[in-house]
């Protein structure tokens, strides 16, 4: 069928303008971080301030033996007025930033649907496709993150991976909207590739989770070289929570997706498996996965050793994603960069 122009061009405006949006919205996030700080450090100089005993005699307060009310020195108190401020600023600044993160899923999810529409099949038939699918589902799954854990402070450590591989989809492999190749002409594209883009979109929050989890652990060891770091970050607990959650969700998705690929691979090729360079690193992936749950789920390897494990799992995955597709030549190899 031939392809419709205007909801092509459609498409590609809504992608970039997720993408700026994305990227306004974690200028939000970041603005959140250093107003929280701000109101932190404004809390803890006024802990510090001397405050004025009630026993103190009217030669040193002028009023009836105190400063203020209560006896407590103006700005003493976490609650000061300084702190408040800080602390509604960073408030609003963060709530703009799941407001702009929701609009901009919306364009987003447009962008990957006109794209579908205008070509009249599955829109993950090429890497352009394939980011843009795998970007939705890494922001969507950070939005239902964000409505059970308390970590909007870590939205923008999210969003910038998902913001620059957006940019690389959008012009180093950008792909105009054409019909895909007869190899890819099978309902297994619908149901094979859309598996291994929601695995792969959901394996980045872990990944990043994981990434702060570590950074939390060497603040732990040395306060003072990371202490600007771990205070913006999650607690651990929270942090191990969270990339062992989404990578239980993950896993069996991608297991059926390397399941569905094989059975894909004997109708089109004769075979289950051949070793060819997608598949061998898809198992590799599926191992190193395999290997944090296991690892996760044992008290010995608790702990930084499983968040490393996570976070070689997500390399790999990025690995895969452009080595594999861009530079090895193999049966996977399409791309179809422009």
């Amino acid at each position: 069928m031939p392809v419709n122009e205007t909801l092509s061009q459609l498409s590609d405006w809504s992608y970039g303008s997720a993408t700026a949006i994305y990227m306004l919205a974690v200028v939000l996030f970041l603005a959140q971080q250093a107003f929280g700080k701000r109101g932190a450090e404004s809390a803890a100089r006024a802990a510090e301030r001397p405050r004025t005993v009630a026993s103190a005699g009217p030669s040193d307060t002028g009023v009836g033996g105190t400063g203020v009310a209560g006896g407590t020195a103006p700005g003493s108190a976490p609650g000061s007025t300084a702190t408040r401020r800080y602390s509604g600023t960073a408030e609003r600044f963060g709530r703009m930033g799941v407001a702009l993160t929701v609009l901009g899923v919306l364009l987003h999810l447009a962008a990957l649907v006109l794209r579908g529409v205008a070509t009249s099949r599955a829109p993950w038939g090429n890497m352009y496709e394939f980011i843009m699918a795998l970007c939705l589902v890494a922001v969507v799954t950070w939005l239902v993150v964000l409505r059970k854990y308390t970590v909007r402070h870590l939205s923008a450590y999210v969003l910038l991976p998902v913001v620059v591989l957006l940019f690389l989809g959008g012009t180093l492999l950008y792909s105009t909207a054409t019909p895909v190749q007869p190899a890819l002409q099978s309902y297994w594209l619908v149901i094979h590739v859309s598996t291994a883009a929601v695995a792969s979109g959901i394996f980045l929050i872990p990944g990043v989770a994981s990434i702060g989890y570590l950074l939390q652990s060497a603040g732990e060891r040395n306060p003072a070289r990371f202490a600007a770091m771990t205070r913006v970050l999650p607690p651990k607990e929270t942090l191990d929570r969270i990339a062992y959650r989404t990578t239980v969700f993950a896993f069996p998705l991608f297991t059926f997706g390397v399941i569905a690929g094989a059975i894909w691979a004997e109708a089109a090729w004769g075979r289950f498996w051949g070793w060819d360079p997608k598949e061998t690193v898809s198992f590799i992936t599926w191992v190193i996965y395999a290997a944090y749950l296991h690892a996760r789920s044992t008290a010995g390897w608790r702990g930084d050793r499983a968040a490393v494990i996570n976070i070689l799992g997500f390399a790999v995955v990025v690995f895969n994603l452009f080595f594999i597709n861009l530079v090895i030549a193999g049966l996977h190899s399409y791309a179809q960069v422009d």
